[in-house]
């Protein structure tokens, strides 16, 4: 039997999953017999199955399915092992996989893999990029037709306001952040810092920097299907989609990173407040790439709600130094730890797209050298900038065309991404924004 299996003799069942390009997980359950098997074999399924919509539907004009006859890929662990499922009654480990084709090499329209593809070419380099995750959510009450948070264990009142950094509002789910912290720790998460958002019934975790960004974002798409199935273990939704309430601030997936040299040290750091120009190239990159990659980071009819000037989500291109209005943040601190915020992904993102988009057009601008322009002061939303597309139709345009995204993804990627979003446009055209929400709520 493996090994985790034995220090963990109360597992009653096992579960194996990829993600989707949605970050949806995909997979199959099996008895504990079956462990060696997967663990050393693999398993399988079709090469489609990481190309589903948001429904989990075949997508109608993939070469994936019908043309190629529907084939088959093989699944093989990551290399995490398996870890707990906290959130089921029965005692159940998850082992996360990848997907390879049968010949052995990387199947290209894996999101995994892409973040992959872009940690060989800073490695190839010499670099390491360090990263950091934050992740805002929403706590629901979804049992009616119109939501709501969900009443406080402690006081069984509702909260009717934003509570910006609440004690209070924390408090309220004590027993939820409780169970949360104790499930990071079991299946490696590295969660620090909780508090609460201004949106109703809105918190963000932190998930601590490391030098692996595929582990980055193994912790943040572990975290979402935790924080979304311990939720219903206590009787509520926690949510991730960008906009669930319309007259509230949406959910983002912020992320920091800097990037070290050889000799371990970061190179952006020139010993002073304002960076080196590497840190200006790598800004210049991100800066470059966003129109592009704006369907990565806004990949839902719903996440486009969120991007509204004055909001406290991004919508112009724009840096800035210790100013939360624009789209790349640098903060202050020690210059040692000199790094950059990308604040334009929202909640509902693919980690591993979301990590590789960033990253990727971070290195394009590395290996570019071209300086960022000067950085703004004051209110981004006030000033004549380049705007990020303000559609989910633009920004398909722009992703297909980008020449910023070429360099960073496969082009079987970025085709089978584009017929899934185009194919989850065309479905929720005929749907309400009340019935957007029921289907975005647990699945993004």
């Amino acid at each position: 039997m493996h090994e985790w299996l034995e220090g963990n003799p109360d597992i009653k069942a096992i579960r194996v999953a990829a993600s989707d390009l949605n970050g949806v997980p995909r997979g199959k359950r099996m008895p504990i017999a079956s462990a060696d098997k997967v663990t050393r074999d693999g398993t399988r399924f079709p090469l489609s199955v990481l190309n589903l919509d948001i429904w989990g539907e075949d997508i109608k004009d993939s070469p994936l399915v019908l043309a190629s006859g529907d084939r088959d890929g093989v699944l093989r662990q990551t290399g995490r092992g398996f870890v707990p499922m906290p959130w089921l009654d029965t005692p159940t480990g998850l082992l996360p996989i990848w997907m390879y084709h049968e010949n052995g090499q990387p199947f290209d329209g894996d999101p995994r893999h892409a973040l992959a593809a872009v940690q060989k070419r800073f490695s190839e380099k010499g670099l390491t990029p360090v990263v950091a995750v934050e992740l805002e959510f929403f706590l629901i009450d979804d049992t009616e037709r119109h939501l709501r948070v969900p009443r406080s264990p402690r006081s069984g009142k509702r909260r009717v306001a934003g509570e910006i950094l609440s004690l209070r509002a924390l408090d309220q789910f004590d027993h939820f952040f409780t169970d949360l912290y104790d499930a990071c720790e079991a299946m490696d998460i590295p969660a620090d810092t909780a508090i609460s958002e201004s949106g109703l019934g809105q918190f963000e975790i932190n998930l601590m920097h490391q030098p692996d960004t595929l582990k980055a974002a193994d912790d943040a798409w572990l975290f979402k299907l935790l924080a979304k199935g311990l939720a219903r273990k206590h009787g509520f939704a926690a949510s991730f989609m960008a906009k669930p309430y319309e007259d509230y601030a949406g959910s983002g997936l912020h992320m920091h990173f800097s990037v070290l040299d050889d000799a371990g040290l970061n190179i952006f750091d020139n010993g002073g407040a304002h960076g080196s120009d590497a840190l200006r190239h790598a800004i210049q990159g991100c800066l470059a790439a966003m129109p592009g990659s704006a369907l990565v980071f806004a990949p839902h009819a719903n996440s486009y709600a969120r991007l509204v000037p004055g909001n406290h989500a991004p919508t112009g291109i724009c840096w800035a130094y210790e100013n939360r209005t624009a789209a790349i943040r640098v903060p202050s601190g020690a210059p040692a730890a000199r790094r950059i915020e990308h604040r334009f992904a929202g909640g509902d993102v693919n980690p591993y797209l979301s990590i590789a988009a960033i990253l990727g057009a971070a290195l394009n601008g590395l290996e570019k050298k071209a300086l960022a322009p000067d950085p703004i002061t004051g209110n981004a939303y006030d000033q004549d900038l380049p705007q990020m597309p303000a559609s989910w139709a633009e920004a398909m345009e722009q992703f297909e065309n980008s020449p910023e995204v070429a360099q960073i993804f496969a082009p079987d990627l970025i085709r089978n991404f584009l017929l899934t979003k185009r194919q989850e446009q065309r479905q929720m055209a005929d749907l309400s924004p009340e019935e957007q929400v029921e289907v975005y709520l647990d699945t993004v």
